[in-house]
């Protein structure tokens, strides 16, 4: 089911393994949350993601999503534009980019107990009652409970990585900034002293509060998000490996080939070949 209020876009798709791929191809510039339940097998950019339990996946436009496997049915899809609801936008109500979204730390899913999946699977019941709706309130009411997912969600993925307390809030919000930083500026800005000085903290700094989260170091962080990019680039557009180094502001192309090459194992022509 979709649902348009002039340019603002909203949907809720059925999930199964077979039937999905054109679901998100029909949907690949608009922001998704994915319901998984647990058993469902899905390749995200160039990564399979088994669940052993029920799971939430929170995905960025354009990042290229392929189901490869359901145990069971209920899976499920939201997606909507930034015109129906800016992440970015509305930050200062969810708090959840750089966690749910724009995340250059992890894929950002959610595990979730028997409980929180009940409680996610009655906001959808509930979508999907006011998707049948149509008044004057409805457009409001998806928002709504749009946000309440990403609330619930927000919540969860903090207790998770042991950030829920109060006086570890301030931790929280560097590691927000530094994703969000890096998200917006991977292409110009390739090192640690870059970000740092973003942050206006030294880079030793840096790395330690890093360290509270990822098990990689803000350089890995920093080279990895420059390669899944090139990989992108590479595997779904026809630009020349001369273009994509200069796009991602590498002027010496033999220099980025060399640095694909170190960090993939493979270089970008032969990547390109695998697609």
């Amino acid at each position: 089911m979709r649902k348009e209020f002039t340019y603002k876009k909203f949907g809720n798709t059925e999930l199964t393994a077979g039937s999905s791929v054109q679901s998100f191809s029909e949907v690949h510039d608009q922001i998704k949350i994915l319901f998984l339940p647990a058993g469902f097998v899905v390749k995200v950019d160039f990564k399979e993601y088994t669940f052993q339990t029920d799971a939430l996946l929170f995905v960025n436009p354009n990042v290229v999503i392929q189901p490869m496997a359901a145990v069971s049915a209920g899976g499920e899809l939201i997606h909507f534009n930034r015109d129906f609801y800016c992440v970015e936008i509305h930050d200062n109500e969810v708090a959840c980019d750089g966690i749910l979204y724009n995340n250059v730390f992890e894929i950002p899913f959610i595990e979730l107990s028997e409980s929180q999946s009940a409680e996610i699977r009655t906001i959808f019941r509930e979508i999907k009652t006011e998707m049948a709706q149509d008044d004057a309130n409805t457009e409001e009411m998806l928002r709504i409970l749009l946000k309440l997912i990403i609330l619930k969600s927000t919540r969860i993925w903090k207790r998770q990585h042991q950030l829920a307390k109060t006086h570890q809030q301030a931790d929280v919000q560097f590691l927000r900034k530094f994703s969000q930083l890096v998200e917006k500026n991977y292409k110009t800005h390739h090192t640690v002293s870059d970000y740092a000085d973003l942050l206006f903290v030294t880079p030793k700094t840096l790395s330690k509060k890093i360290s509270l989260l990822s098990n990689d170091s803000p350089n890995d962080i920093i080279k990895d998000r420059i390669i899944l990019e090139s990989k992108r680039l590479l595997a779904y557009t026809t630009l020349t490996v001369k273009e994509i180094a200069h796009r991602l502001h590498y002027d010496d192309d033999a220099y980025f080939v060399r640095f694909f090459t170190k960090h993939t194992g493979i270089s970008p022509t032969a990547f390109r070949k695998q697609f």
